[in-house]
C-alpha cells in the first residue's frame, strides 16, 4: 500500500493576485510575531534566576497577542486610510484569520516552557529551546516564502542561509545587550 503524495505547491505564477497578497500577509505577520517573541525570550534569558515558568510563559503570550493585535489594528487603519471606509465582513475576517494564524509561532516555545513547568528541564533550557524553535520557525517561514519562486536551488539555499545567519546575528546582539 503506497502513501498518496501531496500535490506540489503551485508555482508563484499560478497564484492569483489575492492569493499572493494573502500569502505575503501571512508570512509577514509570522515574521513580526516570531522576532517579537525572540526578543522577549532573549531578554528573559538574562533574568531566569528571578523568574518562574508561569511568568515567562505569560510574558511570551502577552507579547505575541499584543503584537498580533497591533498588526491587526495597523491593517485596519491602513485599510481605512487607503479606502476611506472600514473593510467588508469577508476582508475583516481575512485580516483576523491572518493575524490569529501568526499565533501558531507561539506553540513550540510554550510547549518547551510547559516541559520546564513539569520539571523535565530548567527554565533556562526551556528558553534556549524556545530560541532554537523560533530561529527554525524563521527559516521555515523563509522557505515557505521562496519555495514558489523562480530562484534556482542554490539561490534558495543562499536565502535560507542568509536568514539563519541574520537570525543568529539578532540573537547575538540581544545577548550582547543583555549579557
Amino acid at each position: 500500500m503506497s502513501t498518496p503524495r501531496r500535490p506540489a505547491a503551485p508555482s508563484f505564477s499560478a497564484l492569483s493576485p489575492q492569493e499572493r497578497e494573502r500569502l505575503s500577509e501571512q508570512l509577514r505577520e509570522r515574521v513580526y510575531v516570531t522576532f517579537a517573541m525572540l526578543a522577549v525570550i532573549l531578554t528573559l534569558l538574562g533574568h531566569t534566576q528571578d523568574l518562574t515558568v508561569g511568568v515567562a510563559a505569560g510574558s511570551l503570550t502577552i507579547t505575541a497577542v499584543g503584537t498580533v493585535t497591533a498588526a491587526w489594528l495597523a491593517e485596519l487603519i491602513a485599510h481605512l486610510a487607503a479606502h476611506g471606509r472600514f473593510p467588508g465582513r469577508s476582508h475583516l475576517a481575512a485580516i483576523t484569520r491572518t493575524s490569529a494564524d501568526a499565533l501558531l509561532t507561539l506553540v513550540l516555545p510554550l510547549v518547551s516552557l510547559a516541559a520546564a513547568g513539569l520539571g523535565w528541564w530548567t527554565l533556562d533550557v526551556a528558553l534556549r529551546i524556545g530560541v532554537g524553535a523560533l530561529i527554525a520557525t524563521l527559516v521555515l517561514i523563509t522557505w515557505l516564502g521562496i519555495r514558489r519562486t523562480r530562484l534556482s536551488w542554490p539561490a534558495r539555499l543562499l536565502a535560507l542561509g542568509v536568514l539563519a545567519v541574520l537570525a543568529l546575528g539578532v540573537v547575538g546582539l540581544k545577548l550582547l545587550a543583555h549579557g
